[in-house]
């Protein structure tokens, strides 16, 4: 009774997905907020420069410190799910599959990072009901 199904071979797919998300978004935070060219271009292009590359910036390191805690994990997959999400939708509809030459790098490295995290979400899933009504969010059904 309450026993997770969370071990074994789920643990482990979902660490591999977490990090991978982690090591490409913790990558991309350098050229955010160190000011980089080719971001500043970008987000120039989409009509948010500067705050809009801050402020992505910072929600991709609040996912990244989520993707790394165990008991928060949940949370990081569905914030990197969304904040792909965008990234892929300013890529189809303003950027283009390839920014800057890159030959679509950005693009499939957004699609890693949103395939990684709906795994994170699927694997974790049931640490959502439990958080939200530990939290008095949502309350459970007998």
């Amino acid at each position: 009774m309450g026993q997770s199904s969370f071990t074994g071979g789920k643990r482990w797919i979902s660490w591999i997905a977490q990090l991978v998300a982690v090591a490409i978004l913790g990558q991309t935070l350098y050229f955010k907020f160190s000011g980089a060219p080719e971001a500043v271009a970008l987000f120039t292009r989409l009509g948010v420069e500067p705050w809009g590359r801050f402020a992505t910036g910072g929600l991709e390191a609040l996912a990244v410190l989520l993707l790394l805690s165990p008991r928060l994990a949940v949370f990081g997959g569905l914030l990197a799910t969304g904040l792909m999400l965008g990234a892929i939708v300013s890529h189809l509809t303003v950027l283009g599959i390839s920014v800057g030459g890159d030959g679509g790098l950005l693009f499939s490295m957004a699609w890693v990072v949103l395939l990684c995290g709906l795994l994170v979400l699927w694997l974790r899933r049931e640490q959502l009901p439990r958080w939200l009504t530990r939290r008095g969010i949502a309350s459970v059904k007998s």
